[in-house]
């Protein structure tokens, strides 16, 4: 089933921004694609329940795993609750984006997919009444996995196998309604960086750092031709520090 394209107004456009924004600056290394999935469900005296998560591909040479956010704090070894606050904030952005698109389209949506990937933004606004699905919480995120992180059917269980692919279906047969917003953005390389240290990392140094020269080579339309950069050593992390906001590469 195809979507139908949405109207936007200036507000959306401004919230969709800090939307990207948020995202990037919860990602602390150089990534690939984005896809987060968040729901929104009015319950009695205006009570909203639903939940939120994100995904990020790693850039690499090889094939990396996507990283869930809530996994990010324990892998690089940040401070958990200034990091989920963030995270709380960027629902809460979401939240503003429900109400305004309200005022825009004159509809309610239950679901929000976000992806970002070859310099799109898009967005999939999803009307399915979740209170009454026949799916739950866990079964949709089993389905986002599979479209969207690719995860293989055969690392499922032979139940959570034919829910998929009965989801897809009715999906796909379902006169349910589905909008879409898509723009071009520019993603600039990353510059905040998550200092690396507390956990052994699987790779040394020295293939940390061929991996970072080669996305320099390869993205070089991002950067002056006649320059040359050194990669500078990670400074320790203080306490309360969980972005590193000081520029990565220094010209030389």
């Amino acid at each position: 089933m195809g979507g139908n394209i949405v109207s936007t107004s200036a507000r959306m456009r401004e919230l969709y921004k800090e939307i990207q924004n948020s995202l990037f600056d919860m990602i602390p290394e150089k990534w690939n694609k984005i896809f987060l999935y968040a729901s929104v469900i009015d319950g009695i005296n205006s009570l909203e329940t639903g939940e939120m998560y994100f995904y990020y591909i790693p850039k690499g040479i090889l094939k990396r795993e996507p990283v869930n956010v809530y996994e990010v704090p324990n892998k690089f070894n940040l401070e958990e609750s200034s990091y989920f606050k963030m995270a709380d904030n960027l629902y809460g952005i979401i939240k503003k984006l429900r109400k305004e698109y309200i005022s825009t389209n004159g509809s309610l949506w239950t679901n929000i997919i976000i992806s970002i990937a070859d310099c799109t933004f898009k967005v999939e606004y999803g009307f399915e009444n979740l209170a009454t699905s026949p799916y739950s919480n866990y079964d949709r995120h089993l389905v986002f996995r599979y479209k969207y992180l690719k995860t293989g059917l055969n690392t499922y269980s032979k139940r959570e196998k034919q829910m998929v692919i009965d989801y897809i279906e009715r999906e796909e047969n379902s006169s349910i309604r589905k909008d879409i917003y898509e723009e071009s953005i520019y993603t600039a390389p990353t510059k905040n960086l998550v200092n690396f240290e507390k956990d052994a990392p699987t790779k040394s140094r020295k293939e940390e750092r061929m991996e970072e020269i080669y996305e320099l080579e390869k993205d070089s339309e991002f950067w002056p031709h006649d320059k040359k950069y050194i990669i500078l050593e990670s400074k320790p992390k203080s306490k309360n520090q969980i972005i590193n906001t000081n520029k990565r590469w220094k010209e030389k």
